[in-house]
């Protein structure tokens, strides 16, 4: 009997031992469980809203270099890239920065993207650590100021060759004609060439001022309503006189009764900026036609010349300043170079654009394209004349319409 309990108390005791083991068993279990994994070093609230506030792009790096926080304009610029930085020479920046512990300001140029050719971002970089091993890059983007600078160089020295030409003829004429005193028809000859130099040079600095106003930071278009048929008509008359002695005939067409918000005086010199241009590449005894036409809440002003059309490679250049599809020809006519782009910034001052269609032996069509007025409607008073809307004849006598599709 005895030996009856005695198994009965060591079976108790096997079973409160297994129980006590599965019991510890499982609180380890849990206990692992509750563990938490390693987590990267966080930035807290009160850095990510400093660094928020800041105007400079910023990038926060981790010890490893890996990116902790970076502004959306870091990714925006190419920066930043899958975590990390994508230019090895902000790489090498961050290096020496954590070496020494000094701060360093830079100015860098880096590419936009890893495609070649691809444009180059200036920037002015300041690098300096913080603690836990985090570095703190600040990126100030000066590539637009770089570019104006560079427009400004450019523009400068482009004016004073374009002034050289005509004065440096006046002087070569003054001395020529002074020479042949004694040669009366010699001087007449002279003095007139001395005259049409003097008013190429006069055109030249009147429109180098123009452009330059209307480039001006605090430049502002004093917005009143503004009727296209007078736009239209006292740019016509301005060139009248030049069209009649080359023969060339100026027409007219399309709706009437438009209206845009802009400045009268801007809107003329744009069209006849056109004109000039039609008449400049014409030739004697052709037609140059401006049509006008709503579209899409869109006034459109096409002028369309016979010339001898534009080729794809110079296209996309004749908006440029100074730049001449045939510069003997511009020279012979008085051109300036600065006429279109008088009216490409014309017409973005207007909140509008001026687009090109073109094709060699085809002559070419500019379209000045301004905001109607929100009285103006879409459809449009019935045509100045009762002929159909002007059209060019192109080579071989085919016509075209004065608002090609673009």
């Amino acid at each position: 009997m005895d030996g009856s309990w005695a198994l009965i108390a060591v079976g108790l005791v096997g079973l409160l031992v297994g129980a006590a083991a599965a019991l510890a068993f499982r609180w380890s279990e849990r206990s692992h469980a509750r563990e938490p994994e390693v987590a990267k070093p966080a930035v807290s609230y009160d850095v990510a809203a400093l660094l928020s506030a800041l105007r400079s792009t910023s990038v926060l790096l981790g010890p490893g270099g890996e990116v902790l926080r970076a502004s959306p304009d870091a990714y925006a610029t190419g920066l930043v890239r899958n975590g990390r930085l994508t230019h090895a020479t902000l790489n090498d920046l961050v290096a020496a920065t954590r070496a020494d512990g000094q701060i360093r300001d830079e100015h860098l140029e880096v590419p936009r993207s890893a495609v070649p050719g691809a444009d180059r971002l200036s920037f002015e970089v300041r690098v300096a650590t913080m603690a836990g091993g985090r570095v703190l890059l600040l990126a100030d983007d000066q590539t637009a100021q770089r570019r104006l600078e560079e427009v400004r160089r450019d523009f400068v020295a482009n004016v004073s060759h374009e002034l050289k030409t005509p004065v440096g003829a006046i002087a070569l004429l003054a001395e020529t004609a002074a020479d042949a005193a004694d040669d009366p028809e010699l001087v007449r000859r002279f003095a007139g060439k001395m005259q049409r130099e003097a008013v190429r040079l006069s055109a030249l600095v009147q429109e180098i001022i123009e452009l330059s106003r209307l480039q001006a930071p605090d430049n502002e278009v004093g917005y009143v309503d503004v009727s296209v048929d007078g736009v239209v008509t006292e740019a016509v008359d301005r060139i009248r006189v030049e069209a009649e002695s080359r023969e060339i005939t100026v027409v007219v067409g399309g709706t009437t009764g438009l209206h845009v918000l802009g400045d009268h005086a801007l809107l003329v010199t744009a069209v006849r900026n056109l004109l000039d241009n039609a008449l400049r590449y014409s030739d004697n005894g052709t037609r140059v036609s401006v049509g006008v036409r709503p579209r899409d809440g869109i006034a459109e002003i096409a002028v369309v010349d016979q010339g001898p059309g534009i080729s794809s490679e110079n296209a996309g250049r004749v908006f440029e300043r100074f730049f001449r599809v045939d510069p003997a020809r511009s020279r012979d006519t008085g051109g300036t170079g600065l006429g279109l782009s008088i009216v490409k910034h014309v017409a973005q001052n207007h909140g509008g654009e001026v687009t090109l269609w073109s094709a060699p032996g085809r002559g070419s069509t500019f379209t000045l394209r301004i905001p109607l007025a929100d009285d103006s409607s879409d459809g449009g008073a019935p045509s100045r004349d009762e002929k159909a809307p002007p059209t060019s004849a192109g080579a071989g006598g085919e016509t075209r319409d004065p608002h090609p599709a673009r």
